[in-house]
This record gives structure tokens, C-alpha cells and sequence, in this order.
């Protein structure tokens, strides 16, 4: 297989899955601070899915820091295809949780223009924000080990 940036066990790869923990961490962060939160139906899906983000990139984390660490190659097959088919997964789950999560926002308080409650919309805004963030970067990291599984 090819070793190219993002793949794991490199430096860009650790990068790649810490900074998908921070966005998602961020937008929990974001969200969970508000008091109305759980009252919308999307927006408890959003926590769920950055819940399960966090777990994924967290644990995958890990693993790239270990293969720095003792210079192991991740490129067996077999690793490779359960990393595709979790990226996938988080991906998909990730970008329906903030599109569901966007379209409510812009609903509620543009549309309908009932945001009354100021600084609530501007973190439910900067949670939707982190959310798209931590799904580019799965989504990269996502088509990297897909073309890692199709080059090997």
C-alpha cells in the first residue's frame, strides 16, 4: 500500500483525527452549553452524532499516536477496510447531523425570525459551524483510506 499524507500512522493522519475530536468536541461544547437544546429533535441527533465522532476519532487517535510511537506501518488490509467502513459511517452520520442541525437553525431564527433569545442562536450557529468543520475533515480523511484501500 502507499504511504502518503493523511494515511495512518503519520503525522497528517494523527492531525487529521485530533482535529475531527476538537470540532466535534467544540460543537458539543457549543450546543450543550444552551438551555433549550434537547427541545429540538435535530439538534439532540447533532450531540449523538459528535458523541459518536469523538469516539471513533478519539480511539483512531490513539492508535496513529502508537504507530508513531513504536514506528509501526497501518497498512494491513484487513485495518483498512474497518477504517473505511467507520469513516464512511461517521461521515454519513456526521452530515446529516449538521444539515438537519443548519436547516432548523435557519429555520427557527432567520426564517421565521424567532430568535429571541440572542446569545443562545449565536452558539447553536458556531455548534452547526464545528459541525461541518469535524465533517470536512472526516470526509478527507475518509476519501484518503479509500484511496489507500483502492491503491493497496
Amino acid at each position: 500500500m502507499k504511504d502518503f499524507a493523511g494515511t495512518p500512522g503519520t503525522i497528517t493522519g494523527l492531525v487529521l483525527r485530533v482535529s475531527q475530536c476538537l470540532f466535534a468536541a467544540g460543537s458539543i461544547a457549543s450546543m450543550a452549553t444552551t438551555k433549550n437544546f434537547f427541545s429540538i429533535t435535530a439538534f439532540c441527533y447533532l450531540i449523538a452524532s459528535m458523541g459518536l465522532q469523538i469516539i471513533w476519532c478519539s480511539g483512531l487517535a490513539f492508535l496513529d499516536a502508537y504507530a508513531l510511537a513504536k514506528k509501526k506501518v497501518l497498512h494491513n488490509h484487513v485495518l483498512v477496510s474497518l477504517f473505511v467502513v467507520g469513516d464512511w459511517v461517521t461521515a454519513t452520520l456526521s452530515l446529516a447531523a449538521a444539515s438537519a442541525s443548519a436547516g432548523v437553525t435557519m429555520l427557527y431564527f432567520a426564517d421565521v425570525a424567532s430568535c429571541r433569545l440572542g446569545q443562545e442562536c449565536l452558539k447553536y450557529q458556531i455548534s452547526v459551524a464545528f459541525a461541518f468543520l469535524s465533517w470536512i475533515t472526516i470526509a478527507l480523511s475518509s476519501l484518503i483510506m479509500f484511496w489507500l484501500l483502492a491503491a493497496g
